[in-house]
């Protein structure tokens, strides 16, 4: 029999690798920033076009690399980080596989210009799907210029994978971000189809979060401060009012290295315990300083996992330190508009005793006596005795007034009329059309032929809101309620770039919006079945369930923006409705085409037949 194992070719196994190092254009940007960061860069540049699938490109005033270092690098498990073994538990770089370049070159077109300081003269290198195209001696600035064009261009089932420029997008700013936030010493900027959507400069930690993610980020941080043998953490928390109900702020960096951690998230859970809104996630930009030989990050193809030596030690440090400047937060002064100024004691009465109050007390005075009643009034020179008596005021009153005159005779009474009947007719017909009944605040019972329906009020109030939206956006225009103040709402870059492709949509929905920029959000209308004080939650809820699942442009966008809005509109369980209310969301949830669920597949309500509740009294 022949021999069935054979060795891949280098295209193949390059394109293998790809597949772990590269699956969408993000996985590009982080590789390539980090290797500009290992080249010791206070300056990066990032060039993006349609989200990446056209280009990627980073710029640096790195080190640079020779003639045959630049040749050397897009070779498998080429690298200049480690030398043996041993190397990989004394890690204090980005990269150290040596595959990440060889993977990219492998399907993409992929253009590399550097110089090192010392040389005069600069490397060209253009490869296409692991062929080197070109190699040439060029003039240029020293440093790295990377361009990557044409991802998965060898492989189209790949680029079918790749979802919409906007979901793109997202991805590249959140690896932007994490590198970013990682080095605020270095200075980076990013370009997205020749438009600048962030210019960070080199900064202090405090203020590359603030460029990063707005300036109201600023009093919403709370310093995190904590050194041990085991690890030192620094960093900020968010305020707990600020809370949200999306997790997109949270980041831990371990040794200026971005991971993900559940473990480590429960431990900040459990510092924010009981100072959360319900379903609100906190806010974290935490950074561990943790000896190499104790971690262990080559457990992951993208690295963004790590295993520690001690993680229980790590989960209490976290949690104390995070309490700890919690705890320093809530006993800061507050200013007190409700204060009274008038119940404050002046200084001038500060040693001084307390005054005994005085009792003056008439000794002669006697309510009893016979000579009639003695009016006493009090004046500054004591009590004064007036005399007469009651008597005296009605002297006369019978010859001035007759009994005529008074209308005694012509006085009457009115008597209650007695009646067998606990309610009027009037009442009688109106607890006769009542129909429903809210049990708990929570479902309205209804009767019905057969017996009776009990509906749970959010779930139908979402159905009903649901498709009255999906008309209004995709059928007939809505009616706005024009604010009379502006409202003006913060969100991060990244944000906005979710909420704009939805601008239209929103619009049709009722909202009106005069700016949509960088950082601000300025709406003058709303819809008329919306609050002011909800706007705020319905976008945040839009925005959490956008980055959770966020669709393709066409139906489903739509259809997804209208069950986020429905799901924020709704009445809430425990909320008290009126019989009117009542009454009517029964009927408009039976007028809909789908009353039996809600837009997320729930039962919106259940029957219990006249036979169910005898078989219960059997």
């Amino acid at each position: 029999m022949a021999d069935i194992i054979q060795l891949l070719p280098d295209h193949v196994a390059n394109q293998i690798a790809a597949g772990e190092v590269v699956q969408r254009p993000a996985s590009v940007v982080k590789e390539l920033l980090e290797n500009a960061i290992d080249a010791k860069a206070d300056t990066i540049t990032l060039v993006v076009k349609d989200a990446g699938k056209t280009l990627v490109q980073v710029i640096d005033n790195g080190i640079g690399m020779s003639n045959t270092d630049a040749r050397l690098s897009f070779e498998r498990h080429a690298t200049s980080k480690i030398r043996v073994a041993e190397d990989l538990f004394h890690l204090n770089t980005k990269g150290f596989r040596g595959e990440a370049l060889a993977s990219i070159a492998a399907i993409a077109h992929v253009e590399l210009i550097t110089r090192r300081e010392m040389d005069e003269l600069g490397t060209q290198i253009k490869i296409e799907g692991s062929k080197v195209i070109s190699q040439e001696v060029i003039t240029a600035p020293f440093g790295t210029s990377i361009a990557v064009k044409n991802l998965f261009y060898n492989i189209p089932a790949r680029r079918n994978f790749l979802k919409s420029d906007a979901v793109e997008l997202r991805h590249v700013i959140d690896e932007f971000h994490r590198v970013a936030l990682a080095h605020p010493d270095i200075a980076f900027t990013l370009y997205h189809n020749n438009g600048e959507l962030f210019n960070l400069p080199a900064s202090n930690l405090r203020q590359r979060v603030v460029n990063v993610f707005g300036g109201k980020t600023n009093e919403k941080l709370v310093p995190v401060n904590e050194e041990t043998e085991i690890a030192g953490i620094t960093g900020f928390v968010g305020k707990p009012s600020f809370a949200r109900k999306s997790r997109g702020e949270q980041f831990f960096f371990v040794n200026d290295r971005f991971v993900k951690s559940s473990y480590l998230h429960h431990a900040i859970t459990a510092a924010f315990e009981g100072l959360l809104p319900q379903k609100c996630h906190p806010t974290y930009f935490l950074y561990f300083n943790i000896d190499p030989e104790k971690i262990d990050i080559n457990i992951h193809p993208t690295k963004t996992e790590i295993k520690f030596e001690d993680e229980h030690s790590l989960y209490a440090i976290l949690r104390s330190a995070v309490k700890h400047s919690l705890g320093q937060f809530n006993v800061a002064p507050v200013l007190d508009f409700q204060h009274d100024s008038n119940m404050d004691t002046p200084y001038s009465y500060k040693n001084r005793e307390a005054a005994v109050p005085k009792i003056q007390v008439d000794p002669t005075f006697n309510p009893f006596k016979e000579d009639g009643p003695v009016k006493k009034t009090f004046s500054g020179a004591g009590y004064k005795k007036e005399s007469g008596s009651w008597e005296n005021l009605y002297v006369g009153l019978e010859s001035k007034v007759g009994k005529q005159e008074l209308g005694v005779s012509t006085i009457s009474f009115e008597s209650e009329e007695v009646t067998g009947h606990l309610f009027t007719d009037k009442e009688k017909e109106e607890q006769q059309a009542i129909t429903t009944y809210q049990l708990h605040s929570k479902y309205i019972v209804s009767t019905i032929k057969s017996g009776m329906v009990v509906i749970d009020q959010y779930r139908a109030h979402q159905r009903v809101l649901y498709e009255q939206l999906l008309a209004n956006m995709t059928i007939k225009d809505t009616v706005s309620q024009q604010l009379l103040f502006p409202l003006q709402l913060n969100y991060t870059s990244a944000e906005v770039s979710l909420l704009k492709p939805l601008k239209d949509d929103l619009e049709r929905a009722g909202f009106v919006f005069t700016a949509v920029e960088e950082n601000n959000v300025e709406i003058t209308g709303i819809p008329i079945n919306v609050t002011e004080s909800e706007v705020t939650a319905i976008l945040d809820e839009l925005l959490s369930d956008l980055q959770q699942e966020v669709p393709d442009t066409g139906f489903s966008q739509i259809d997804m923006l209208a069950k986020s809005m429905a799901k924020s509109i709704a009445v809430k369980g425990g909320m008290q409705l009126e019989t009117m209310a009542q009454e009517r969301l029964v009927n408009d949830l039976f007028a809909c085409k789908e009353p039996s669920v809600s837009p997320f597949n729930k039962p919106t309500f259940i029957t219990i037949s006249v036979a169910e509740l005898d078989k219960k009294f059997s």
